[in-house]
């Protein structure tokens, strides 16, 4: 699973997973926009509400500000939200 960052010319922040790449669009599934909250924390909601379960979206080239690996804390997160089995925080218990 390669999970990526993309910023849109709009300022949204995008997490998601990279199905395909092509001169002109980038093609994701599960894509998340990041929302900070009033306690400085950053929560995550689905970017397109209306598009069913499970589709990809194309992404025109011209839209992206550009394109980062994410934190390995927020990859933890994603992962969690979009997988099907629990996996426990990478934390030990001393």
């Amino acid at each position: 699973m390669e999970v990526k960052v993309l910023r849109m010319n709009t300022g949204e922040e995008v997490i998601y997973t990279q199905v395909n790449e092509t001169d002109d669009y980038v093609e994701v599934e599960n894509a998340l926009v990041a929302l900070p909250n009033a306690q400085g924390q950053i929560g995550f909601s689905p970017w397109s509400y209306l598009s069913d379960e499970g589709q990809t979206i194309k992404i025109s080239k011209d839209y992206i500000v550009y394109v980062i690996e994410a934190r390995e804390m927020v990859v933890d997160n994603y992962k969690k939200i979009f997988s099907k089995i629990e996996t426990p925080s990478k934390k030990l218990i001393l």
